[in-house]
């Protein structure tokens, strides 16, 4: 059993919005650096190192795009290296893309992490009350996609078994691609209109109507949110007092290494390895209660 499956959804959701507010704050190596890899290796935790290697395969060769795309365009900089069509290619330019890539595949697997603990049940929990509708239809939604994607290969599988899957030609393979994303628009727009019905069958829209949820606020769960607002607010506070200033241009400046900036590396350490401590912790225990039954 994972930590955060059982961690209360307020602890959760204030915990990934910091790293994501922090991933996204600063260009500065260390934080991205920092950002990056508690995000991919926390990834792989929550869905498993397989399906991470899978990941990897395409955000890997997307961020090589964006760092080689910078260099093409930007051509600022004093450290040329080379010259392509009488435009220079400077070390700074390669070194902005490279760590811009790195912040947006930071922000990506952060994000990931999120939808991953985040099931819409726990959104609507969050946010049932406050603002219905809208947590409704945000929650309809972040479901609607990975559904679909499952449908899109059961109907794929199907027309495959069925034998009317032609893959002769592009032509044939364009034709079978386009029924496939017919019979899925169909069957999407049949489960819109069940899940109305349905919604409309259980009281949906009624006035004092009551809601159910297993989620209750523990000390643990007090705990975990009072240690990550120490730390989130932390790190905001230090990206605020410079502690994250870093300059790719003209020149690469050094990295800050003043008392700000080393309480902000700090912080943003324990503050995302902190998630890889306590579902390692979890699973050791899970796994020592199992061995004991």
């Amino acid at each position: 059993m994972r930590y955060f499956d059982r961690l209360h959804p307020a602890a959760a959701l204030v915990y990934f919005l910091f790293m994501i507010l922090t991933a996204m704050l600063s260009l500065n190596p260390a934080v991205i650096v920092l950002c990056y890899l508690s995000g991919v290796i926390f990834c792989g935790i929550l869905t498993g190192f397989k399906n991470l290697f899978k990941s990897l395969l395409y955000s890997i060769p997307l961020t090589a795009l964006i760092a080689l795309t910078n260099p093409i365009f930007s051509h600022r900089g004093e450290t040329v290296l080379f010259f392509l069509n009488d435009n220079p290619v400077t070390k700074e330019a390669i070194l902005y893309g490279v760590f811009t890539a790195l912040m947006l595949m930071s922000v990506f697997y952060w994000c990931r992490n999120y939808s991953t603990v985040m099931t819409t049940d726990k959104f609507i929990y969050l946010f049932g009350r406050a603002i219905p509708k809208l947590s409704l239809v945000l929650s309809l939604i972040l479901a609607f996609i990975p559904k679909l994607k499952r449908k899109y290969k059961e109907i794929d599988a199907a027309q495959k078994a069925l034998g009317v899957y032609a893959a002769k030609s592009y032509v044939d393979k364009i034709r079978s691609k386009m029924r496939v994303l017919s019979i899925l628009l169909t069957d999407s727009l049949e489960n819109a209109v069940e899940t109305a019905d349905s919604m409309r069958a259980r009281g949906y829209g009624l006035k004092h109507r009551t809601s159910f949820a297993l989620y209750r606020f523990e000390i643990s769960d007090g705990i975990f949110l009072a240690v990550t607002a120490v730390l989130g607010i932390g790190c905001i506070a230090c990206i605020a007092a410079g502690g994250a200033n870093f300059n790719f241009y003209p020149a690469l400046s050094r990295l800050n290494l003043s008392a700000v900036s080393c309480a902000l590396y700090a912080c943003l350490a324990l503050l995302g390895f902190m998630s890889l401590f306590v579902e390692v912790k979890e699973n050791i225990l899970w796994r020592l209660l199992k061995s004991k039954i």
